[in-house]
């Protein structure tokens, strides 16, 4: 198995001239690529002096050179550490010791908390980006001069958000960036005349693995936008005729409540995906009504992503479910005796393929406990139909026990979001007394737009039984959500632990 940085290296050799990068300032070739991403690794072989297997953490927003870093990684052999820019010091400074990390580079934009990270590491060298001066071109190395590489070994650490305790570094290898690339391009047919446009932040796996790293395999051309902005990515989409998109729901909200939506030329776009979160059938239905192309797909960190996506034949009659499995990806839905589930019923999805990681960092009881005869266990519940459907029921750890019975937050949701006055809903389980659990909803409502807890309550008695109706609903002006986009239910729950303490309750 060849090292991915052989992807751009071949295209500047086969297509020198095709447009492989794209922002707002710069464009590149393969060619040209090819030549910025052997400066980047020669400046950090040579003149950094990093050697296989150091870890590289890489602490800024979306940009070419984010990009040309990590293919400069990968040559070299090192491990990329892709930090989060919406931590805390305190956070940043976990990942920092847990990986072990040589070098860090930034964005002056993050220097005071570099600042305070480098008290706390000065083992670690620091530089930032914008002062950084590459070697001239001639002094590279050029290819049979950097080391050969086993792509089997580990490629980059991704931290899991860690929605208990503290962040796991799920280990990517070469080897399984290029299977998400192969599973990705032969499930929605990404080819070398697709221009994609990446909005999710590169240290998000969705970021690298949809669809950027697929787009490059396939000898596309992809667009980095930089700090989301929903504008700028209508501006982009129009000028630089994109034809594919990935995103989180909450993303394609915004795009779609942009005042230039409308009056923007979409046309050159085959898909727009959707992954990360729960995606609302009110949404998908507006873009489809738009005649837009809107795709479901599931994924997680230590699968580089991609497991499922919905094939272009069913995307409209199959609204809700993430798909099938893409080619070189197994599932299966099992009972808490690992054994498989009948049609229809509820179980935890397993997971298992060349794209799925072999390790955490440094975590063997973690990863055993994860990882069973090659089995992901990914700790979401999920059922398939007669088709052999996928869809996702909810996670986990999330999952409510009221009285005895199970309540699936994702169900109370999906029926609240189909209230016209809803914008945003977030369910989440709260202690009681007398259930052991019940259900807590907190709602966005649109401007303009009204509606009463009785109101609430009914459309809930309408499609759930009692048991799953929230036992409060509670108006809020926004939801709190992660990098990612995703809702951040442990702000939630911190939130009504605040608010009862302060009540006295």
């Amino acid at each position: 198995m060849e090292q991915i940085s052989t992807w751009i290296e071949k295209r500047a050799m086969i297509n020198p001239h095709r447009l492989a990068l794209l922002d707002q300032r710069r464009r590149l070739t393969y060619f040209e690529m090819n030549n910025e991403m052997n400066r980047w690794a020669y400046y950090l072989r040579k003149i950094e002096m990093l050697q296989q297997g150091d870890r590289v953490g890489l602490y800024f927003n979306n940009r070419i050179d984010y990009v040309l870093l990590l293919f400069a990684i990968a040559k070299i052999g090192a491990i990329a550490v892709p930090l989060n820019t919406r931590l805390t010091s305190e956070e940043l400074s976990y990942q920092m010791a847990d990986s072990e990390m040589s070098m860090l580079i930034y964005e002056h934009e993050f220097h005071r908390t570099v600042a305070t990270l480098t008290n706390e590491h000065p083992q670690v060298t620091t530089q930032s980006i914008e002062s950084i001066t590459l070697p001239p071109l001639q002094e590279t190395y050029t290819s049979h001069d950097f080391p050969i590489i086993d792509a089997s070994t580990p490629y980059m650490i991704c931290y899991t958000s860690g929605t208990t305790g503290r962040p796991k570094g799920a280990v990517l290898t070469q080897e399984n960036m290029f299977w998400n690339a192969v599973n990705n391009c032969t499930s929605i047919d990404i080819n070398s005349m697709d221009r994609t446009l990446v909005l999710l932040p590169f240290f998000h796996i969705g970021g690298i693995g949809l669809f950027a790293f697929p787009t490059f395999f396939a000898g596309g051309t992809v667009a980095v936008l930089g700090k989301f902005d929903p504008g700028e990515a209508l501006n982009m989409i129009q000028r630089e005729q994109i034809s594919v998109i990935m995103g989180v729901p909450t993303i394609f909200d915004v795009i779609r409540k942009h005042e230039d939506f409308f009056q923007t030329n979409l046309s050159s776009v085959r898909i727009f995906c959707s992954g990360g979160a729960p995606c609302p059938k009110e949404l998908i239905e507006f873009y489809l009504q738009q005649g837009l192309p809107f795709y479901q797909g599931y994924g997680l960190t230590e699968t580089s992503p991609t497991v499922f996506m919905l094939a272009k034949e069913d995307y409209k009659r199959k609204i809700g479910s993430v798909g099938k499995p893409v080619l070189y990806t197994d599932i299966n839905i099992v009972d808490e005796n690992h054994c498989p589930v009948a049609v229809g019923e509820i179980g935890e999805l397993v997971v298992k393929g060349p794209n799925v990681i072999k390790e955490y960092w440094r975590l063997p009881a973690e990863t055993k406990q994860a990882i069973t005869d090659g089995w992901f266990h990914t700790g979401d519940y999920a059922k398939a139909d007669e088709e052999g459907f996928i869809y996702i029921i909810g996670r986990k750890k999330e999952m409510i026990i009221s009285g005895g019975e199970n309540v699936y937050p994702l169900e109370i949701e999906q029926v609240l979001r189909e209230e016209v006055a809803i914008d945003e809903v977030a369910v989440i389980g709260v202690s009681d007394e007398k259930w052991g659990e019940v259900p807590f909803a907190f709602l966005v409502v649109k401007e303009n737009y009204s509606i009463t807890e009785e109101q609430l309550k009914q459309a809930c008695l309408s499609k759930l039984a009692k048991y799953k109706i929230p036992k409060s609903f509670v108006i809020v002006s926004e939801l709190p959500k992660n990098a990612a986009g995703k809702v951040d239910k442990k702000q939630l729950k911190a939130l009504l632990t605040k608010e009862s303490m302060l009540k006295g309750e």
